[in-house]
C-alpha cells in the first residue's frame, strides 16, 4: 500500500507539473488572445483565461469553483486510500490520478491568478480552448464511464461503499 501511494504522489507530482509547465510555456510565449494555427482553421493554440469553469460556464464563480474542486480532491482521496484497502481497482485508482491531477491543475491557476489558463483551440468543430489539465480529466471520466457500464457488472463495485455482498443481495 505504501509503494502504491507513493508512486501516486509521484504520478500526481508529474501531471500537475506537466499541465503548469505548459501553461508556463503559452504564458511567456504568447500575449493573452493570440493564436497561431498548427493546422489552420482545423486546430490552433490560443491562449485565453478562463474564469469560470467547462465551456466557461460559472464565470466569476472563482471560490465555488475552488470550494467544488476541493470537496471533488476529498472524495478523491477517500475512494483511492479505500480502493488501496481493497487491494482491488488499480485502472480505477490510474483514472483517479488523472482525475486528481487535472483538477489541481486548474486549482493551482484558479488560487494563483484568479482564473485558468487554456490553450488547445479545436476550430473544425467550434470547440472550447481547453488545456493539459482538461484532458486529464475529460479522458479520465470517459473511460471511467465506459468501465462502469461494460466492465464492472452491477454489484462489482459494492465493497468500494461499504457495501458487503451479503447487503447486495438483500436490496
Amino acid at each position: 500500500m505504501k509503494k502504491n501511494s507513493i508512486l501516486a504522489c509521484i504520478s500526481i507530482l508529474l501531471l500537475i507539473g506537466l499541465d503548469q509547465f505548459v501553461k508556463f510555456l503559452i504564458t511567456s510565449h504568447m500575449a493573452l488572445y493570440d493564436t497561431k494555427p498548427v493546422i489552420k482553421q482545423v486546430f490552433h493554440i490560443t491562449y485565453i483565461q478562463n474564469k469560470g469553469a467547462a465551456w466557461g460556464s460559472l464565470q466569476g464563480k472563482r471560490y465555488f469553483l475552488l470550494a467544488i474542486t476541493i470537496l471533488v480532491l476529498a472524495f478523491l482521496v477517500y475512494f483511492y486510500v479505500r480502493m488501496l484497502k481493497l487491494n482491488k481497482y488499480k485502472d480505477l485508482r490510474i483514472l483517479f490520478i488523472f482525475v486528481f491531477s487535472g483538477a489541481a491543475g486548474n486549482m493551482i491557476d484558479r488560487i494563483r491568478l484568479g482564473y485558468v489558463i487554456d490553450m488547445f483551440d479545436f476550430r473544425l468543430i467550434n470547440f472550447p480552448v481547453f488545456n493539459v489539465a482538461d484532458i486529464y480529466v475529460t479522458c479520465s471520466m470517459i473511460i471511467l464511464l465506459v468501465f462502469i457500464l461494460f466492465k464492472y457488472k452491477d454489484n462489482e463495485l459494492d465493497d468500494l461503499f461499504g457495501k458487503s455482498k451479503k447487503d447486495s443481495k438483500q436490496e
